[in-house]
């Protein structure tokens, strides 16, 4: 409020410093202001006069600095005529043209109309004004059941830089609820509008200060950033994708959150709190998709017809004062609808804003991603924005896709007009991604035959060659010889086996017959063995593990003794018609040393098998 009130004071001094502009007169100014969002639309129909000698070409528009910086979209049009013969032109050129003797406190703006304005002749200005963070929370801080209450400051009086013989006001509120307001001279509260005026001949810069306070439960969706790609692909899709840092604008929420009371009763518990937003699409949108940062948000709905398709998205909690959330929406174009062709230039036509109506986006970053080979880029926007340019490599890329790059703060939906990007593009380019697969699937074909089919040894006889054939041969030759022990340790267990039988049928001769049948495998493969260990003996390759090789021949000598010697001892013990436990005895000690051997076998096979 101190700040506002030094503004007021500045503003005021400054209708001592200066003089009606010219000899124009305003001869009727009708003021409204549009409080139902967070973003505030001032509307100004202006009947300008020239009373004086020497054509106007320029209309001035005064705003007081503070709500200067938050203007968001200032935009004239003027009006001739009457009835059927009235007549509305384009958009007017606005500038800031700022006099040299004006306090900083005010902020000039110079309306450039199509052709002068002569003596005696009139016309009507109808101008728009969006302002953005005008409205300001008060109290600042509430809790979860309480509501939103704003105020709003102003004046009552246009400060016009021109004598005005009739003006008023109407402010349009979200609800018939007002906590309260500025009571002028001529003010009247009528259902949701507070009307001030009119007033009548009013000096050049007249200021009259108003507030209101009022409640407002509007959703405060405020994007602080918006980085929106857009990427053409001439094979028939326009991909837009969309990443949102959002933040609840309104009354920063204080206290502990109660999702039980906020599930109990939504509209008293949450009212401050907005629960989704709507994302109005192109009709013939396609494979959309909204999801954030754990994954795909499955609260989101679409509803669709011939003229739109609507994106209802629900964030994953509820939105109340100062809370954050981040999400991502796509969804792909027909081409055709969006891509067109002028003279040898093709051009994109394509809105240019958030599709969320509710959404006031603080720092809008767009990026349009031509395809490669694009050249001779332009770009046509309706309003001022900073432009630049970089390149994006995506799949098959050799150059990089050349990406028009606009930046704009303060965006609000009557910025989301078309824009047009215009390119040259050659039809052969289409055919450079074909061509290279087809290409390099040739070429993978082609590496495999001649691999399949060539020899890309260097030389049999180089010392290497002849290293790598020797130690193949020792591998084959260790290979054989795991074999052969494998052999001799299925034999030991069937003399196991054949002990076991023996204990259960008594039959001597039947376990002789095993063992006789058990010591000509072994002897034949022992004899096996020998010639292998021989060449192992004498190859240098197999020096690092002789030592191991030789210890597992051993071994499994030992271990063989050791179940012929159990073999024999317990033969015997059943043909002196010795106990049970007697036998068990006797075979005691040389069982540990068989376990003791088996396993030790069992190490060095291990690390043959490694080999």
């Amino acid at each position: 409020m101190g700040r506002f009130r030094f503004d007021l004071l500045i503003l005021l001094l400054a209708i001592h410093w200066s003089t009606a502009l010219s000899d124009l007169v305003i001869s009727k100014l009708d003021r409204r202001i549009d409080l139902t969002s967070q973003i505030v639309r001032m509307s100004l129909s202006l009947k300008v006069e020239n009373t004086g000698p020497d054509p106007v070409s320029e209309v001035s528009l005064t705003f007081p600095e503070y709500q200067a910086k938050n203007l968001a979209l200032l935009m004239a049009i003027s009006t001739e005529g009457k009835g059927k013969t009235k007549g509305f032109s384009s958009n007017l050129p606005i500038k800031v043209k700022q006099p040299d003797d004006s306090p900083p406190s005010l902020i000039w703006y110079a309306v450039s109309l199509l052709k002068g304005l002569g003596k005696g002749e009139s016309l009507t200005l109808e101008v728009l004004a969006v302002f953005t963070h005008t409205l300001r929370p008060f109290p600042e801080k509430i809790t979860q059941a309480e509501a939103q209450l704003f105020v709003f400051q102003d004046s009552a009086h246009f400060p016009v830089p021109y004598n005005v013989k009739i003006q008023s006001l109407t402010v349009k509120l979200p609800s018939e609820n007002v906590e309260s307001y500025t009571k002028l001279e001529n003010t009247k509260l009528s259902g949701s509008e507070i009307k001030y005026g009119p007033y009548e001949n009013l000096p050049a810069l007249s200021y009259s200060p108003l507030a209101i306070h009022f409640p407002s439960n509007k959703p405060f969706a405020v994007s602080q950033e918006l980085v929106r790609e857009i990427e053409i692909s001439h094979w028939g899709n326009v991909q837009v994708t969309e990443h949102y840092n959002l933040i609840h604008g309104g009354a920063q929420s204080t206290g502990e959150f109660s999702r039980l009371d906020y599930q109990a009763r939504p509209n008293v518990r949450g009212a401050s709190a907005f629960r989704n937003l709507i994302a109005m699409l192109p009709p013939r949108a396609h494979s959309i998709y909204y999801r954030d940062a754990i994954g795909n948000i499955s609260t989101s709905n679409i509803y669709g017809d011939s003229s739109k398709t609507l994106l209802e998205i629900e964030p994953r909690y509820p939105m109340f004062g100062g809370w954050k959330t981040s999400f991502t929406i796509g969804y792909g174009l027909p081409l055709r609808d969006f891509l067109f062709q002028s003279g040898g230039s093709r051009f994109l036509n394509i809105s240019f804003g958030s599709p969320m109506n509710d959404v006031l986006v603080e720092n809008l970053t767009l990026k349009v991603v031509l395809p490669e080979g694009s050249k001779d880029i332009y770009v046509s926007i309706p309003f001022s924005a900073k432009q630049s340019r970089e390149t994006k490599f995506s799949h098959l890329d050799i150059a990089g896709r050349p990406t028009v790059v606009i930046e704009k703060v303060n965006v609000v939906p009557e910025h989301n007009q078309y824009f047009q990007v215009y390119y040259k593009f050659s039809n052969l380019s289409l055919l450079t991604e074909p061509l290279m697969l087809i290409f390099g699937f040739f070429s993978l074909f082609v590496a495999c035959i001649v691999y399949m089919h060539a020899d890309f040894t260097i030389s049999k006889t180089s010392a290497s060659y002849l290293a790598k054939l020797q130690w193949d041969e020792v591998q084959a030759t260790i290979q054989q010889l795991h074999d052969i022990i494998n052999h001799c340790l299925a034999i030991h267990d069937k003399l196991e086996a054949s002990l076991r039988e023996l204990s259960r049928t008594g039959d001597v001769q039947a376990c002789k017959a095993v063992r006789k049948s058990a010591d000509s495998l072994l002897k034949d493969l022992s004899k096996d063995l020998k010639p292998l260990l021989a060449f192992l003996q004498s190859s240098p390759q197999a020096a690092h593990i002789l030592p191991k090789v030789e210890e597992l021949v051993v071994k499994e000598r030992d271990l063989q003794e050791k179940i012929m010697l159990k073999h024999t001892t317990v033969v015997d013990s059943y043909e002196k018609k010795s106990g049970g436990r007697d036998i068990e005895n006797r075979v005691a000690s040389i069982q540990q040393k068989i376990t003791a051997l088996k396993q030790e076998v069992d190490d060095l096979l291990e690390f043959v098998e490694d080999i």
